[in-house]
């Protein structure tokens, strides 16, 4: 079963009790405590009512990622920013052949 600790710690940095937070998901007490405890999965709709529930993003609460808000524009420099865009306006083939230039650069440069 998977465990997920920073439910709790979300529930107890919001100063919430497992009756609110489960009264908030619509389930009984008794089921959210489970969820805490890692002895019963959560339902995926139940985590992104979590999620929205402490403004934070699927991924934190999963541990995936320590940023709460999970990334985001203002997390990037310009110049990262820049790639991304230009990036995203290439084809499929553009992309493989950017991906194979890139690799051909970096052979180049570090045998």
């Amino acid at each position: 079963m998977a465990y997920y600790p920073r439910i709790r710690d979300l529930r107890e940095d919001s100063d919430k009790t497992q009756r609110e937070v489960a009264e908030y998901l619509g389930t009984p007490y008794q089921y959210y405590a489970v969820y805490e405890k890692g002895t019963s999965e959560i339902s995926f709709e139940r985590a992104i009512l979590l999620a929205k529930y402490y403004n934070v993003s699927l991924d934190y609460i999963a541990g995936l990622t320590n940023s709460k808000r999970g990334l985001s524009k203002g997390d990037l420099s310009p110049e990262k920013q820049r790639l991304l865009d230009i990036l995203a306006d290439l084809t499929e083939d553009e992309k493989k052949t950017l991906i194979k230039l890139i690799k051909a650069m970096r052979s180049a440069i570090d045998p």
